[in-house]
């Protein structure tokens, strides 16, 4: 854990420059704006350790799956996201001598991701071997108005000295992904064009042949003196070079403008032409004209989905970096896009799609967007539906039974560990819920016969084909699963996989019932072969016959076979020396170990509560908790929504800040490989699930709030069917305001209350 980071609620701010931290920070200070987005990394010269890294949304590669042991069924490929073009770089030299803070003296450094107006700064002094000092301001944003256009303001002072200075702004194509086989580059320039009035490189991936010009214009305002400009370049690298003189004591500013514009959105052949009308705009428009629609951009956004945390700013600055992150990776503007784990943040885990979207975010895009925004998420998976049952078939299932992927890009299975490739197969069932989480909070009933239950019913036959009837226990069993604790690999009955394919059964059959005599429904099953009663029979004889763990003397549910015959030490008995095991531990060691990564059979509590008494929920997180390491990410949302639904404030708080700082105060040791995009939703979730208590149940809206000991109050907006909502909560009491004109019926501490268009209601806090 490092604490380096200041507590603000409205920035995210780093003091003096700590060289060892500036790969964490280059991911926490990231920005983006759901087209574009990329590390924190220095315009000018740095050639101390950085991982370089800008990312265009949904360009990808398909680089070779490397095994030691290649197995069938196996994919071929693993999709990562690509580094894009360098397009941020500014060489500066001063009497031919390179600013570079890491040959430099560094002093007064500072850096701020300013969340509430949307735009990255720095500031420094930087004094270079030879003496000459200079001080530094630099402001970047990407826009959210303009998605294809990045901007920089670069101000320069020369503090004590006159000299010839050397501007270069560059647009480099020539780069490496950290985790490419054997260094391998994936780009290949079309074509280039440096001119000293716009420049730009047009260059194509490697097999997938997607296109991305990324252009670039600058001027240079203030106290310079130009001598002229110059071009120069290189396969896939272009720069312009303006020289001037420059005065001590006098500032100088760059305004560099670029865009990245790819063939996914315009035809190849207009790409360059495309970049160049958009950088024109911009730099026509101007930098400050820019970041006024930034600014009025952000404030937008706000009003939508801003939480407000009073009496504990690390607290407050945790859940707005959280929102402000995913609000900047995801816009929901292109139903062809997903939200990869570590969004425009770095390169780790590919980029690509997992169950992370469906399970953890969800819930965060269907309570502060448009409708339309978790539309395209739930229609992103229906749209793969062809690709789910080819990946099924792969593994020798029929009959049209679907197997979303583990990791994804287009629909195609391309993670390539088999115990998560062939075996965690519980992700099927978070795109199942997906599809009833988005029907529950928007009432769009038509979506499940429109969309919905074609895929339900691929799932489902993929669920009737993948348990088997035990004869020595007479019931169905779920053999070889690996469940979302992946610190167990190929279990038998893991409990959450076979209940979430139980509850994905009983769901499906219920969606048959309701639009059994819907003229769509007919059409749908003559569609996909459906065999009617042969195969709903089977779904109703698994329900009533599958087995799952429970033990009767403790309470609990098994979180698979044979758990119990573990020795059960509990977390704080662990020598501290030990954490993190996925980094002290040997692989096998862990298997064998009672240690838990992440919520599982808690999971499965946490998303079927209403099914389970308050005991049942208590002994189940009083047996799991205490053996979970939360070494996943994704781990302490859950725990901190059962916590609060248990009245366990210190242990909710907990969880909370633990989700809510993750990546600020670097918990897991691993903030530098990127941010944990998908898992900042779950802090969104741990809040409004946890210590707010919003559940949807039957399309009716429920409070439940609570406070914890370390808060004054809060407050929070969401959109439920077309009302625009705040919640407020304090020591005393709670609020809700209903800020549109349709009225509302909603429970809090499961009493009834109507609220009037345009009016609130306040409530006593127990």
């Amino acid at each position: 854990m490092k604490s380096y980071i200041k507590h603000d609620p409205w920035s995210i701010i780093e003091e003096g420059f700590v060289p060892e931290y500036n790969r964490i920070s280059e991911s926490i200070f990231s920005i983006g704006n759901g087209m574009f987005g990329g590390r924190a990394n220095f315009e000018e010269q740095y050639s101390g350790d950085t991982l370089q890294g800008n990312y265009v949304a949904g360009v990808y590669y398909p680089d070779k799956t490397r095994v030691g042991w290649w197995k069938n069924g196996y994919p071929e490929y693993f999709a990562k996201v690509l580094n894009a073009a360098n397009w941020i770089g500014i060489n500066i030299e001063f009497d031919g001598e390179a600013l570079d803070l890491h040959t430099a003296e560094v002093s007064d450094f500072r850096r701020e991701l300013n969340m509430k107006e949307g735009y990255l700064q720095r500031s420094f002094t930087a004094t270079l071997p030879s003496g000459k000092s200079v001080s530094v301001i630099t402001t970047r944003f990407n826009s959210m108005v303009r998605n294809r256009i990045g901007a920089i303001a670069y101000q320069v002072t020369p503090l004590n000295f006159s000299s010839e200075a050397k501007v270069t702004p560059y647009v480099d194509f020539d780069v490496v992904n950290a985790d490419s086989n054997y260094d391998e580059k994936f780009w290949v320039e079309q074509s280039k064009n440096a001119n000293p009035d716009f420049s730009y490189i047009v260059a194509s991936t490697k097999k997938t042949d997607f296109w991305v010009a990324t252009g670039m214009s600058f001027e240079i305002e203030g106290a310079w003196s130009s001598n002229g400009r110059s071009t120069a370049d290189r396969d896939k690298y272009l720069e312009v070079t303006e020289t001037g003189n420059v005065s001590e004591g006098q500032a100088f500013t760059i305004y560099k403008y670029a865009a990245n514009i790819s063939s996914m959105n315009f035809e190849k052949g207009m790409l360059a032409k495309e970049c160049q009308l958009q950088v024109e705009s911009a730099m026509s428009t101007g930098f400050d004209a820019l970041m006024d629609e930034q600014k009025a951009a952000w404030i937008e956004s706000w009003k939508k989905s801003d939480i407000t945390i009073d009496g504990d700013v690390s607290s407050q600055q945790g859940i707005r970096f959280n929102i402000f992150q995913l609000n900047q990776t995801y816009t929901g503007k292109d139903e062809r896009l997903n939200i990869g784990p570590k969004g425009f943040t770095g390169e780790k885990y590919g980029g690509s799609t997992y169950w992370d979207t469906e399970a953890y975010c969800l819930p965060f895009y269907l309570a502060t967007s448009d409708q339309e925004v978790a539309r395209n998420l739930v229609m992103y998976r229906y749209k793969h539906l062809g690709r789910a049952i080819e990946n099924a078939e792969k593994l020798g299932f029929t009959n049209g039974a679907a197997l979303y992927p583990m990791v994804t890009m287009n629909g195609e299975e391309c993670h390539n560990e088999w115990e998560i490739t062939f075996e965690e197969i519980h992700r099927n069932g978070a795109i199942a819920y997906a599809i009833f989480d988005y029907i529950n909070y928007h009432g769009d009933n038509e979506y499940l016969v429109d969309y919905g239950l074609e895929v339900l019913i691929g799932i489902s036959r993929f669920w009737a084909q993948r348990v088997q009837w035990s004869k020595a226990k007479e019931q169905y069993v779920m053999l070889g699963v690996t469940g979302p604790n992946e610190y167990e690999n190929n279990v038998n009955n893991n409990w959450y996989t076979s209940k979430m394919a139980l509850w994905t059964l009983n769901y499906t059959l219920e969606g048959l019932e309701q639009f059994r005599d819907n003229p769509k429904l007919a059409t749908l099953l003559e569609k996909i072969n459906f065999k009617g009663a042969e195969e709903t029979e089977k779904w109703e004889h698994i329900l009533d016959n599958m087995y799952l763990g429970y033990d009767e003397e403790l309470g609990v549910f098994l979180q698979q076979d044979g758990f119990l015959d573990k020795e059960l030490i509990k977390t704080d008995d662990m020598n501290p020396e030990d954490r993190p095991i996925n980094q002290k531990w040997s692989w096998d060691r862990i298997l064998r170990s009672c240690y838990i990564k992440q919520a599982d059979t808690l999971q499965g509590v946490y998303l079927f509560e209403d099914e389970f008494d308050i005991e049942t929920i208590e002994k189940n997180f009083d047996f799991y908790e205490p053996l979970t390491v939360h070494e996943s990410s994704l781990s302490p949302c859950v725990h901190g929504i059962l916590a609060s639904k248990l009245g366990r404030k210190e242990k909710a708080y907990e969880m909370y800040i633990r989700t809510a700082r993750l990546d600020l105060d670097d918990y897991n040791n691993d903030t530098e490989d990127g941010c944990h995009t998908t898992s900042m939703a779950g802090t969104w979730m741990a809040f409004a699930k946890g210590f707010a208590g919003m559940r949807v149940r039957d399309g009716e809206l429920y409070f439940s709030p609570s406070l914890p000991d370390q808060w004054d109050g809060y407050s929070f907006k969401i959109k439920f069917r077309e009302r625009n909502l705040k919640i407020s909560a304090s020591k005393t009491a709670v609020t809700i305001k209903n800020g549109s004109t349709v009225s509302l019926d909603l429970y809090v501490f499961d009493k009834k209350h109507s609220l009037a268009g345009n009016s609130e209601i306040s409530i006593d806090m127990p």
